[in-house]
């Protein structure tokens, strides 16, 4: 497929990309006129909004050439496009005028399927920082690496390989305070393959979370996170300061899970989303 020719993808629910971007799940889109740069499995695209889903153009690939088809199922895979948001959102019970508002607020927004290393070490950053704090730190990451998508500005993701290269003082350069030890064992073990995101992707979602958080510096809400965002376990509900104090305010502190499984995490998102409105 050549570069500049633009594929549409259908997303069943449609999608806001302005919403997603900024629903605290995916910390590399990059702003671009009427869409986003998507620096993304070694390609840098870009996405804007059409009717019905999307249409993506290749800007560069470090990948072997792909065609059409290939390129489709990588995208569609990623903006979870064979799922209709659009019935999710039908969900909420009537009486619960909280989530019915929140999920009506959130319409557009998608859980994004990322590459699971990348968003382990992403959410990892994330304790204690704002979404543009933690957006620099990953910028910071990938220039220190310092492998750009061919013919691009756009530095790539590194590799568990690339990232243990660096030591923790050179992560710590990239505003990582205390997470660079973390981040710096983590990638570690990954490189060695003590730890194999296709390993990790066969296990049920409690082993996975409980195995994610033999890490150090993932706790609970990171694994949470990690899983859902990287191994798409859509039913999973991270609870962070904001999504809590919703719960203690309209739920008595617990979510009633039992409803809206197995989407509980897109539920999350839309609560996290309509946090201003709290």
């Amino acid at each position: 497929m050549k570069s500049g020719e633009k594929l549409f993808i259908e997303l069943k629910g449609g999608i806001d990309l302005g919403k997603t971007e900024k629903s605290g799940q995916c910390f590399r889109w990059i702003p671009d006129g009427d869409g986003y740069l998507i620096p993304a499995f070694g390609m840098l695209v870009k996405v804007t909004e059409s009717k019905g889903g999307i249409d993506l153009e290749i800007i560069s690939s470090s990948k072997k050439k792909k065609d059409a088809d290939d390129i489709v199922s990588i995208w569609s895979r990623y903006f979870d496009a064979a799922l209709d948001y659009s019935k999710i959102r039908r969900m909420p019970d009537k009486k619960d005028g909280f989530l019915s508002a929140a999920t009506e607020s959130g319409e557009g927004i998608r859980i994004i399927y990322q590459e699971p290393f990348e968003t382990l070490i992403t959410f990892i950053i994330s304790q204690r920082k704002s979404i543009s704090a933690i957006k620099t730190s990953v910028e910071r990451i990938c220039e220190t690496v310092g492998r750009k998508i061919p013919g691009t500005a756009v530095y790539d993701f590194p590799t568990p390989g690339e990232l243990k290269n660096l030591s923790p003082d050179e992560l710590s350069e990239c505003g990582l305070g205390y997470r660079a030890p973390y981040i710096h064992e983590t990638a570690e073990r990954f490189a060695i393959g003590e730890f194999d995101s296709g390993y990790l992707n066969g296990l049920d979602d409690e082993t996975l979370i409980n195995t994610l958080m033999t890490l150090k510096g993932v706790g609970v809400k990171v694994a949470n996170c990690t899983a859902l965002f990287g191994f798409h376990r859509l039913d999973l509900f991270p609870i962070d300061v904001w999504i809590q104090r919703a719960l203690d305010t309209y739920y008595d502190g617990s979510f009633p899970l039992e409803k809206y499984h197995p989407y509980n995490g897109i539920m999350q998102q839309y609560i996290f989303a309509y946090r201003g409105k709290l």
